[in-house]
């Protein structure tokens, strides 16, 4: 029996749940392998949104399918995971209920498909619904809850996928490139755009004039300041925007990650957009300049739980979840960074994660390490938006207006 138009498509959307949830893969590395079947790319950026979808509302999805069933699916169940991926399209993605429906039983075997065919035909029938905004899952509902208190905004952000936030090269072609990519420019350099589709046939793309970066992302190698001239080390830079805005702004700039593979993707855009780095493929632990520096960057690996409105499975990776391997190596990548730091050099650290272990007590612990390091105050008139730092003199950015960053700026006395 041949299978309903489109089952191929919501086979490869399975394959990607699979790798996120069983096999703890980030969705941005499984496409290649999820998605190898698929030759059209309609099908492939189907198959990417309905996975997309099921990780923005997993436990609104559990919940549903908990409450249709007399006895709970295992969580490793094909049979649960068929019914995320169905019930996602018929209740948040407007699928037609037979569609979702005829093209989720292909994928199990011939008795889960009875149970899934009855829990999907009690619930469509009965008028299920997903809350307008989603559950967030644990742990980071409860931490969220301690260290900020109300987590409607987060929910909110969570529900659907952000606009393209694009860093111009030159932000004088802001006025020319922003009807062009149906754009907002929220702050001078920045186009916004909701547009969709692949991003080399997007006006700018193949001559260099912008690359993809959150406007959040964009705001530590700001921080640096005139960087003109100055040697600038990007440590842990893959994939590389942080590079390409200090090279745009005239700095010698040394980028450093330890994968190959990574830095691969930053020599490209620094191929499209015409600038220049130096690349270098080593841990930044041990990494040490050939000449004094200027300034540091250190855009520290985190959980990445401030990118979730844009990648929601960083939420259900397990590797994420625990902080204390992740605070550990924060914590050497800053100690062995300041200390490359000459006297009056300026050192920008930041992570894109919620946690206050990656941000606020990094720096604390980091300030009572180091004698002679002082927190370099960040100030209002530095900032975009409307944004505000601290009375300490860091920055935290938050959903849904932009990603979840932590920033702080010292100085070596």
């Amino acid at each position: 029996m041949t299978d309903p138009a489109g089952t191929a498509a919501r086979r490869g959307a399975l394959q990607l749940l699979i790798a996120v949830l069983w096999q703890g893969r980030p969705l941005e590395t499984a496409f290649d392998r999820a998605l190898a079947g698929l030759d059209r790319p309609a099908d492939r950026a189907f198959a990417r949104a309905i996975a997309s979808t099921v990780l923005r509302r997993l436990p609104d999805l559990d919940a549903l399918i908990d409450g249709a069933t007399q006895r709970p699916l295992p969580h490793d169940a094909r049979a649960r995971m068929v019914l995320r991926l169905a019930l996602a399209q018929a209740l948040a993605m407007g699928t037609p209920h037979h569609a979702a429906v005829s093209t989720a039983l292909p994928l199990v075997d011939k008795g889960p498909r009875r149970l899934v065919h009855g829990v999907l035909s009690n619930l469509l029938k009965c008028g299920a619904k997903l809350p307008d905004h989603p559950a967030l899952p644990e742990p980071w509902a409860s931490r969220w809850a301690a260290a900020y208190g109300d987590l409607a905004p987060f929910s909110a952000a969570l529900a659907d996928e952000p606009p393209t936030d694009l860093i111009l090269q030159d932000p004088a072609d802001a006025a020319a490139l922003a009807p062009e990519l149906d754009a907002s420019e929220p702050m001078p350099g920045v186009l916004r755009t909701a547009k969709k589709g692949a991003l080399p046939d997007w006006p700018g793309f193949a001559d260099g004039r912008w690359w993809v970066q959150d406007l959040a992302a964009s705001l530590p190698a700001r921080l640096l300041g005139d960087v003109h001239g100055k040697a600038v080390a990007d440590l842990c830079a893959a994939p590389g925007g942080k590079t390409l805005q200090l090279a745009a702004g005239g700095a010698r700039v040394t980028a450093i990650d330890i994968a190959e593979t990574r830095l691969t993707r930053l020599r490209e855009n620094l191929a499209r957009t015409g600038l220049s780095a130096e690349t270098v493929a080593a841990d930044a632990r041990r990494w040490a300049p050939a000449a004094p520096l200027d300034a540091i960057l250190l855009d520290s690996p985190c959980s990445a739980s401030g990118i979730f409105r844009r990648h929601p499975d960083v939420l259900h990776l397990k590797g994420a979840r625990d902080l204390a391997p992740l605070v550990a190596l924060q914590a050497e990548l800053l100690d062995h960074a300041l200390g490359l730091l000459p006297k009056g050099g300026r050192l920008v650290y930041c992570t894109c994660s919620l946690e206050p272990e990656e941000g606020e007590s990094q720096i604390r612990a980091a300030l009572a390490r180091f004698a002679n390091v002082a927190l370099d105050p960040i100030r209002a008139d530095e900032l975009p938006m409307g944004l505000t730092p601290s009375p300490e003199g860091w920055l935290r950015t938050l959903p849904p207006a932009m990603d979840g960053f932590f920033i702080a700026r010292l100085v070596r006395v």
